[in-house]
């Protein structure tokens, strides 16, 4: 087991400041000021991995505590909202992906929707350009949040009381918890924005630099879950808490309205599923393009013996690079919210079709982007992911979302909480790339009540009808090459969990031409790629996923990503 220790600064002095150590009972006690990350949990009763330690041991307290998986994916959610501000949220939306213990699978929509004032052309001047930045930062790059109503519809299938649920999140908002040194630093690089972004003072402000070890207190934060605790959704969508998020619309010319949202609801979908060698694949639909993406992408391939090519060759890189841009060739003209705009769905995902677009796939000789367009014929990177499992066999999948990191760095003044910046995910113009470089057409154009095009893929794999794998990251437009890369590897290369996980990433999707790789991909095969004709662009990491692996004995693996501060916890 691979496990870092988060050493305190100036901790004799830290906790003669705390009367109270642990935020859950004594059963699975959680104690925000001295915590440990582990990166791989084996255990037989139940397992979260999630972007932070003190998310995933709350929802692990919570199953000790009589919960289930449903349960754990609520708190470990609300836990997030606190301790992973950049993109854990109740200012933004997500998607779930579960599998129940008698087999039913679900699908549940709470991404942000377009304010009933929205418009079209709403980012674009006067001479029809995209004015740089409206759709990214400040008050009118937020959609109408919908993570809080996604958490009360997910309660129908949960076992303990909400307010069991949401009560660490209130005591870690309350009494604050130690941050890292990577939470430190990237709190001290928001200042600047902070201040240009906000109309009044943050939690996240003070006159000196953060450091690890500080205690992060969110006051604000802690009486809006109260209010939420103590009135259910409407503690958010009405009342207090709706008409502090309107007045912070007034000071920024934002144009949320108190009726947006009190008219928004989450939507139970019908789940995307397809077969993969035997194996049954359960992802979002649209408005997530994830779900066709992935299955796109796996179907492209699965004819071709890429399990002799091996893990990383440049043979298998190529061929997944060759399915990964005509799959978002497809997203960028045809993706889009299904409720407002006919999606072809059958076409895309048709088994003839899919043996089409790799017709022109030549072995050894780079594709182009300038040759590949759309096929059919005429008829934010800012998120987080959880995954969950319990002993009964339900397993959760959610992905949330803020879009960039913080989101529109604006924090609802007296609730304490990030704005999305999820506007930005719709084509603000025709062909004209977002924040992640995606662009989009006519199928992903703003309207009022439209939910934008959204990359997040959270994915529960089957074996023989029951979990298999439990997968997710965040990453914007690398979230489904992400986990097409990660169920690849460990379904045709055999890796392990942990190697899955680890391994160098790479992206392509569409537009740029380019082949983006992590620093650690292998250079002979870069070498080779660019002999083949491609472009190959290093960058910095990619996603970070979250992967529960059901063995053969019936325990779980859990393995959480080592880019950042993830954590995997279980018993």
């Amino acid at each position: 087991m691979r496990r870092f220790y988060l050493f305190l600064v100036g901790t004799a002095l830290l906790f003669s400041c705390h009367t109270t150590k642990n935020i859950v009972g004594a059963n699975g006690a959680v104690n925000p000021y001295q915590y440990n990350i582990s990166k791989k949990a084996t255990v037989a009763n139940g397992a979260v991995a999630s972007a932070h330690p003190l998310a995933s041991k709350v929802g692990v307290a919570v199953m000790k505590n009589g919960g289930n998986a449903f349960d754990a994916a609520v708190a470990t959610q609300l836990a997030l909202a606190v301790v992973y501000p950049n993109a854990g949220n109740i200012g933004g939306g997500g998607f779930l992906v579960g599998r129940r213990s008698n087999g039913e699978t679900v699908a549940l929509d709470y991404r942000e929707s377009a304010p009933a004032a929205a418009s079209r052309d709403m980012y674009l001047d006067a001479g029809g350009n995209v004015i740089e930045g409206r759709s990214i930062n400040g008050h009118l790059a937020a959609g109408v949040p919908g993570t809080i109503a996604g958490l009360f519809e997910t309660m129908k299938y949960a076992k303990l009381p909400f307010a069991k649920l949401i009560q660490p999140a209130i005591d870690l908002a309350e009494k604050g918890y130690v941050i890292t040194e990577r939470e430190a630093a990237s709190l001290n690089s928001l200042q600047a924005e902070l201040k240009k972004y906000n109309t009044t003072a943050t939690a996240f402000q003070k006159g000196i630099q953060w450091n690890a070890g500080d205690t992060l207190i969110q006051t604000d934060l802690a009486n809006t879950l109260k209010r939420i605790r103590d009135n259910g959704a409407a503690g958010f969508y009405e009342g207090q808490t709706a008409a502090l998020i309107v007045e912070e619309m007034k000071r920024g010319s934002g144009i949320i309205t108190l009726n947006d949202l009190k008219s928004y609801t989450a939507k139970w979908r019908e789940p995307h599923q397809f077969t993969y060698k035997g194996y049954t694949i359960v992802g979002m639909p649209m408005p997530s393009s994830g779900g066709t993406l992935l299955h796109q992408m796996m179907k492209m391939i699965e004819d071709k013996p890429i399990a002799t090519y091996g893990y990383n060759s440049p043979d298998a890189v190529q061929l997944m690079v060759e399915a990964e841009r005509r799959a978002y060739a497809d997203r960028a003209e045809y993706m889009g919210d299904a409720d407002f705009y006919k999606v072809p769905q059958v076409q895309l995902t048709d088994d003839a079709y899919l043996k089409e677009r790799m017709k022109d796939y030549r072995p050894g000789i780079a594709g182009s982007s300038q040759i590949t367009k759309p096929g059919l014929k005429k008829v934010s990177e800012q998120t987080t992911h959880l995954s969950v499992i319990d002993k009964d066999g339900n397993c959760v999948s959610v992905t949330t979302t803020l879009n960039n990191s913080y989101g529109s760095k604006t924090v609802v003044g007296g609730a304490g909480f990030f704005l999305n910046d999820e506007m930005d995910d719709f084509s603000a113009k025709p062909g004209v790339p977002n924040l992640y470089g995606a662009v989009g057409g006519e199928a992903n154009a703003i309207a009022p009540g439209k939910r934008m095009l959204s990359s997040m893929a959270p994915t529960v794999v089957l074996q023989n009808g029951k979990p298999f794998l439990v997968v997710g990251t965040p990453g914007g437009t690398t979230i489904p090459t992400s986990v097409f890369q990660t169920v690849v590897d460990i379904v045709d290369f055999g890796l392990s969990t942990e190697d899955a996980v680890y391994g160098p990433k790479f992206h392509h999707q569409w537009l740029p031409d380019e082949v983006f790789v992590e620093k650690s991909f292998p250079t002979a095969v870069r070498s080779a790629l660019q002999k083949m004709g491609y472009t190959v662009t290093e960058r910095g990491s990619i996603g970070r996923t979250e992967v529960i692996k059901v063995l053969p004995n019936g325990s779980f693996e859990a393995v959480a990503d080592n880019r950042g501060d993830d954590d995997a916890e279980g018993y």
